[in-house]
């Protein structure tokens, strides 16, 4: 695993304003040199966008006006009958107008939408009677994503896509660019983001030619992996068990209505098989100075840019099945990704590695935290994902974070064995241990799990403990992060150790907040984290 020092940072600056802002043209904007409002600096987006984003409008249109003329040229009959021979001038008008307006509307949508990158932010104007303007800091994007839908592709156009910090409904959409456009002002804009260059480019002038960074390919997942994910997930399962049901009802009550309810099971199965195999096809993931490259999609595909110093949890999961070829998936929190409109988009856009080896899993996991904060981070993470705690419940001679090689279990401090009735088989697994950098926590004996938190990410904790956690003297400690997949939680932590925990952690994310006096991900740390010996017992927020 590579041991370079992480660039990621995330502290803000009270007076730089917020992450992202949205306001009418008239209202108020930052501080900003003329350039920024002079129409010369503003450029619009290719001239196809608005029929490629109300191709289905227009495509109703025909079919509700054109449906029963087609039938009848089928049939070998005639354009109009006799009924409507008469009105066929006004229908004709009617129709003819209101395609004029749909496509004089088209136009006028094309032609006020703007989009400008100057002073360190990218401003997108909309709207003819009612106008829009969503801006975003360049400081403060999280990811950004080239997508091309189906037909987009056909015509050679993308959409690029801002994901800023409150997520979801301010996020700004560039659609559509020419392809080879859409990936150049990414690059222009990765790089101004990342502080991988020190001079903005002149104001109004963002397409100018940008060589994106030079990448290097980590993984990809063949679509026989992808499709065998799929057979072996719990899904499959599910729908194994329920017609096993359904068929031995049917055989003991002799009553065929059972087997009935397969049919819209089946259907359902089917088409969550085919979105999960659309869009993790041809999965490929790459490093880059920008961040980490993703790239899937059959149909419809997508390529994404996560900065490793923008992921702010990240989780290696292990479903039953997939112990047999030794499966892993990864998922992240990003600010941005957390809240979409489409569930199955979300969880797509949030998965770092669909599915993947041991090996696959610590290549990402060196991208993602690439100084892990302890001489043998392989050995650590391997011990949070596959180990197992002793026989006693404890994990050694070593100290929590201290990742000795020595220690067979990477330094987990795991639940005391006097509360393993409350968890008779996941009580070795459920521990903690922590580096100089992140916060790892394992859980789970059939669905394995391992949640990463990296120190500054650390945003507020809570200990949390019911009537037999009380009786037994262990207790929750929950960490919170964006909105995301991961829901980093330590289960059933000895009551001292999750204290002790809760101050220690809260330590350490302060030390490390410390050390982020920039948004740009690539300049270098400026100190070293100081111990969280050195500091006061304070938390962050205890809930």
């Amino acid at each position: 695993m590579a041991l370079t020092p992480e660039g990621a940072r995330a502290a803000r600056d009270p007076a730089a304003g917020s992450g992202n802002e949205t306001a009418g043209p008239d209202g108020p904007r930052p501080a900003a040199g003329p350039e920024a409002t002079a129409d010369a600096g503003w450029l619009r987006v290719h001239p196809g966008s608005p029929f490629v984003r109300g191709w289905v409008a227009l495509a109703a249109m025909l079919f509700f006006f054109g449906r029963d003329t087609f039938e009848r040229l089928l049939q070998g009959g005639p354009v109009f009958d006799d009924r409507l021979a008469g009105r066929a001038p006004w229908l004709l008008v009617g129709g003819g107008t209101v395609l004029l307006l749909t496509v004089l509307g088209y136009v006028l949508s094309w032609y006020f939408t703007r989009y400008q990158l100057a002073e360190g932010y990218v401003r997108v104007n909309t709207g003819f009677l009612f106008k829009q303007q969503r801006q975003a800091r360049l400081d403060r994007v999280q990811a950004i994503d080239v997508v091309q839908p189906f037909l987009a592709r056909i015509f050679g156009l993308a959409e690029l896509r801002f994901e800023v910090a409150d997520a979801g409904e301010s996020a700004v959409h560039l659609a559509y660019l020419r392809a080879d456009e859409a990936r150049q002002l990414r690059a222009r804009i990765l790089a101004q983001a990342s502080g991988a260059v020190g001079v903005a480019p002149a104001p109004g002038q963002p397409e100018a030619a940008a060589a994106e960074a030079p990448e290097q390919t980590v993984l990809t997942v063949p679509p026989s992996r992808l499709l065998g994910s799929l057979l072996l997930s719990e899904q499959s399962v599910a729908i194994v068990a329920g017609g096993i049901a359904s068929v031995l009802l049917s055989a003991v009550t002799e009553n065929r209505n059972f087997t009935v309810f397969l049919i819209p099971a089946a259907i359902g199965l089917a088409a969550a098989y085919w979105s999960s195999f659309n869009k993790g096809y041809n999965f490929t993931a790459a490093v880059s100075p920008d961040g980490i490259r993703l790239r899937y999609g059959l149909l419809d595909t997508r390529a994404q840019t996560v900065p490793p110093g923008r992921i702010q949890a990240l989780k290696v999961s292990q479903p039953p099945l997939w112990r047999i070829l030794g499966w892993y998936r990864i998922q992240v929190n990003v600010a941005g990704y957390g809240v979409a409109g489409n569930a199955r988009q979300g969880e797509a856009r949030t998965t770092l590695l669909p599915v993947g080896s041991l090996t696959d899993v610590l290549n990402l996991l060196a991208l993602v935290i690439p100084d892990p904060g302890t001489p043998d981070p392989a050995a650590v993470f391997t011990a949070g994902i596959t180990g197992l705690a002793g026989a006693d419940g404890t994990p050694g001679a070593a100290a929590p974070g201290a990742g000795d090689p020595a220690d067979a279990d990477g330094g987990f401090v795991t639940t005391p064995r006097r509360a393993r009735v409350l968890a008779p088989l996941g009580w070795r697994r459920n521990g903690f241990t922590a580096t100089e950098t992140a916060l790892l926590l394992r859980s789970g004996r059939w669905w394995r799990s391992l949640v990463v938190v990296p120190h500054q990410r650390t945003q507020s904790m809570a200990l949390q403990q019911g009537p037999l956690a009380r009786r037994f003297r262990v207790a929750d400690l929950v960490l919170h992060t964006t909105a995301g997949p991961v829901a980093p939680r330590l289960i059933q932590a000895g009551l001292d150790e999750a204290r002790d925990l809760l101050d220690a952690q809260s330590a350490r994310a302060r030390a490390a907040r410390k050390r982020q006096r920039s948004e740009h991900w690539s300049e270098p740390a400026a100190s070293p984290a100081p111990s969280p010996a050195d500091h006061t017992q304070e938390g962050p927020n205890h809930g």
